[in-house]
């Protein structure tokens, strides 16, 4: 039975979930879920998730939420499949460190600026330049910190692509359409990190989605 993911292709956790099928070059269907009709706070779709929040996973009988958990079940279930996304042994704590990192340092503040610089545009709403200020403050500190890991390894968890990176791709690729790209350029292991992964065929195919 092939897999389904219930979603929207202008979801940022949806298209983390996306992301790591195509990077393990698995089959799986896309239920689109229409959020302006308010679909996701529909019983059907609460029945499976409860929050109302996208995306919900199917494989099987079984049925997940959230998408860094449903990227983690794809990655360990399906190792033999792709890229690899995790590792073994030592290695993979340090890849749970920065997948923390990205779920409570990085994607809150991206969150937030994605909100002001990307979202609010499209919906014709005046962006609020204090909001924006005092993120890209903290956003700066934050990368200051990628710079220093990334003097140190390829990629955030270890020499080799991981879920620690991919999961940072949605809002990343969405704040290097505005101007806090110089965030990212002007810090040079950054810089090449982002080109790097932001290239990767299985993120092209997600962007495809997108732009359908």
């Amino acid at each position: 039975m092939v897999m389904k993911v219930h979603g929207s292709v202008l979801s940022t956790a949806s298209m983390r979930v996306f992301a790591a099928l195509y990077e393990k070059d698995l089959e799986f269907e896309f239920v689109p879920v229409d959020m302006r009709a308010g679909e996701h706070k529909k019983e059907h779709f609460l029945a499976l998730n409860p929050f109302g929040q996208v995306p919900a996973f199917e494989d099987g009988d079984l049925q997940l939420f959230e998408s860094r958990a449903i990227t983690q079940y794809i990655a360990h279930v399906y190792a033999d499949k792709g890229t690899p996304l995790v590792c073994e042994g030592k290695p993979m704590a340090t890849v749970g460190v920065w997948m923390e990192v990205e779920a409570h340092q990085f994607d809150p503040l991206a969150l937030k600026l994605q909100w002001e610089l990307v979202i609010k545009p499209m919906l014709g709403m005046a962006m609020d330049a204090a909001v924006v200020e005092e993120n890209e403050a903290k956003l700066a500190k934050v990368l200051d910190v990628y710079e220093a890991r990334l003097s140190r390894s390829k990629y955030l968890g270890c020499d080799c692509f991981t879920l620690a990176d991919l999961h940072h791709l949605p809002t990343l690729t969405n704040l290097m359409g505005t101007p806090l790209k110089k965030l990212f350029d002007a810090r040079p292991k950054v810089s090449a990190w982002v080109a790097d992964i932001m290239a990767r065929p299985a993120w092209a195919k997600v962007l495809a989605m997108r732009n359908q």
